[in-house]
């Protein structure tokens, strides 16, 4: 990828996630309510539209969801000076908390109003180290089987280049809330 349309790239994903972040109405928590009556990708839509609040955790670690579809989410977030460890990087943290996002709220989105889930297993590989001077990084999470009890996805975490840090899978237990 060249240096201009990585340059791009990365313009286009600040803007949407200051377009997200512009629109919530801060963070907070959903209700069982809020479970019960939407279908988990409609609770992804409304928070993306700013009718729901962000989870606390977007703002702790810098992200936010800015993509859903049924069966597919999407986090972004910028590495900070203030995620890094002891030895100088971006903590495993950092990488896991966005892939458990991505691959759990992937399972989520296919679910109807009434079901909840709760991860029960989370598998994470780390390719590469992030510093602060990697830019925004996206967790893109994807279903591999979402059925009466159990759900798996798998997830990426990549940069605007489309370069590899981390990837995850997920298994999920569903129930009725």
């Amino acid at each position: 990828m060249s240096a201009t349309s990585s340059q791009h790239r990365r313009e286009e994903w600040q803007k949407l996630y200051e377009e997200v972040l512009s629109r919530s109405p801060g963070t907070g928590g959903l209700t069982l309510e809020n479970l019960r009556e939407c279908s988990g990708l409609e609770l992804f839509q409304k928070m993306i539209a700013g009718e729901f609040p962000r989870p606390p955790i977007s703002d702790t670690l810098g992200f936010c969801l800015v993509e859903a579809e049924k069966g597919r989410v999407v986090f972004q977030g910028t590495p900070q000076h203030r995620h890094y460890n002891p030895i100088g990087s971006v903590h495993g943290g950092f990488h896991a908390t966005l892939l458990d996002s991505c691959v759990a709220c992937a399972i989520q989105s296919t679910l109807e109003a009434g079901q909840g889930y709760t991860t029960i297993e989370l598998k994470v590989n780390y390719i590469r180290a992030l510093t602060d001077r990697v830019g925004p990084v996206r967790a893109e999470g994807r279903v591999i089987h979402a059925g009466k009890q159990i759900g798996t996805a798998e997830g990426k975490l990549v940069d605007a280049d489309g370069k590899l840090y981390a990837h995850a899978t997920t298994t999920c237990l569903i129930f009725n809330v």
